[in-house]
């Protein structure tokens, strides 16, 4: 049973940040579309803005982000420029009274920014936005691009939740990922921001990177531990060269196997765990005073393209070249490329989107049964008819028989309840793939999925 186990582990399977997922997404869906569902929106909707800073000063091995290397501000500015018409473009086309209840800087490194341009880009955002004074603000954080004033420009700009990343503390593991990050300046980072308020601090952490072993784990986690972080992601290292170039700079005879990740998972989870974190889905962990877990609590965990989230907001919009928008019709992304993200967002009233989806009632029922098992390891049968009505008999079919011919009782009816069991919690991207339509005809290339 073990070595069939594996076999599921070695499988292949999207995150399902969304559904359908991006590869499926078609040129189908462009600016005139983006800007008719957008002008959709009803008066008093709550949206969520995304804002990607797709610059970084080094170019880490093992990021799978839209990112460019660049040691120079000068492209920083100037996409900024583009940047902040693109906000006074959307805001125009948006209700005046549509309320921003969660915004994050995302990258790159938001963190190359210029304290100067925090201030900028808040008021960019407060002059097009109405932004909800209880609005939670999120940024991604580089420890070697932090000193004093930008540390005070965040606070200025209103964070209210800080993530940083960490990786692996080896300095070998580090060396092969080409990601140089001492201990010490981590924790100078979570002390600067709380001696600012920060309520939240994030850490995150990755398993199967190169020269990865248990003992760097244990020693990572415990490091972290010391921190006493809010919350702590644990992802499994995306190999995924074929998509990302740069990784082909990673020594793969020196990754660690499928089993060797899934022990290095487990490995860190279980101490997580003893030592007083919750564990939020497959890969977040939280403390039981915060946002997350009480979101699990209460059943009102989400998922959108920053992982496992409260945020419940009618829209997202991404801004900045590649980000991806999520409204009530469908997906949109804008252009990958920062010089076509400017011509685009520079012309007269111009969108940068090239490419979306349309949800088909068959894709809005799979994204909803799909995020339920990636958020609560279970869906009820009853909502799912509440919510799509007969269209729902089809897809509890699929599920029948899922669970009827799982040898493995990974995946299981109780009454009117389908769930993933514990032991098919390691497995749940794997299930979750049984439902996606889109997987079994599309040619698109994902990472294993543990």
């Amino acid at each position: 049973m073990h070595e069939i186990l594996v076999e599921k582990l070695k499988k292949p399977t999207p995150r399902y940040t969304s559904y359908p997922t991006a590869p499926h997404f078609s040129e189908a869906i462009g600016a005139a579309q983006y800007g008719q569902w957008l002008r959709a929106l009803p008066a008093g909707s709550s949206v969520s803005l995304y804002v990607h800073i797709p610059f970084c000063d080094r170019l880490c091995w093992f990021c799978g982000c839209t990112t460019k290397q660049t040691r120079q501000y000068k492209p920083i500015e100037r996409y900024l420029e583009s940047l902040y018409k693109e906000i006074a473009t959307i805001g125009a086309l948006t209700s005046d009274t549509a309320v921003v209840t969660d915004l994050h800087l995302g990258g790159g490194s938001p963190t190359m920014l210029a304290p100067a341009d925090f201030a900028a880009l808040r008021s960019a955002i407060e002059t097009h936005f109405v932004l909800s004074a209880d609005a939670e603000i999120s940024t991604e954080m580089d420890p070697n691009d932090l000193d004093e004033d930008k540390y005070d420009a965040m606070a200025a700009f209103g964070v209210t939740r800080a993530s940083l990343g960490v990786q692996d503390f080896d300095p070998k593991v580090q060396a092969a990922i080409n990601r140089p990050q001492t201990f010490a300046q981590t924790r100078a980072v979570v002390d600067a921001m709380r001696a600012r308020g920060v309520a939240s601090v994030n850490l995150d952490m990755l398993y199967g990177l190169p020269h990865q072993s248990l003992e760097t784990v244990d020693d990572t986690v415990a490091k972290i531990l010391s921190l006493d972080p809010d919350r702590i992601a644990l992802f499994g290292y995306a190999h995924v060269p074929w998509m990302k170039k740069h990784q082909t700079m990673i020594n793969e005879t020196v990754l660690p196997g499928v089993e060797e990740r899934f022990a290095q998972a487990d490995r860190a989870a279980a101490l997580l765990t003893e030592n007083g974190y919750r564990r939020i889905g497959m890969d977040h962990f939280a403390r039981e005073h915060d946002t997350l877990s009480q979101a699990e609590s209460e059943g009102a965990l989400n998922r959108n393209f920053q992982g496992y989230t409260t945020d419940n907001a009618d829209a997202l919009i991404g801004l900045g070249a590649s980000s991806i928008g999520r409204l009530p019709q469908g997906y949109v992304q804008n252009t990958p490329s920062t010089h076509d993200y400017q011509r685009r967002v520079d012309a007269e009233g111009g969108l940068a989107t090239v490419r979306g989806i349309q949800l088909s009632q068959d894709d809005a029922m799979r994204g909803w049964l799909i995020e339920r098992l990636m958020c609560d390891f279970a869906f009820s049968c009853d909502e799912l008819r509440t919510r799509f009505g007969a269209a729902a008999d089809a897809l509890l079919k699929e599920a029948d028989a899922l669970a009827e011919f799982d040898e493995h009782d990974l995946f299981v009816k109780d009454a009117a309840t389908y769930r993933v069991t514990e032991s098919g919690r390691p497995y749940v991207r794997t299930i979750a793939a049984e439902f996606d339509s889109y997987l079994r005809k599309g040619k698109a290339r994902h990472s294993v999925s543990v």
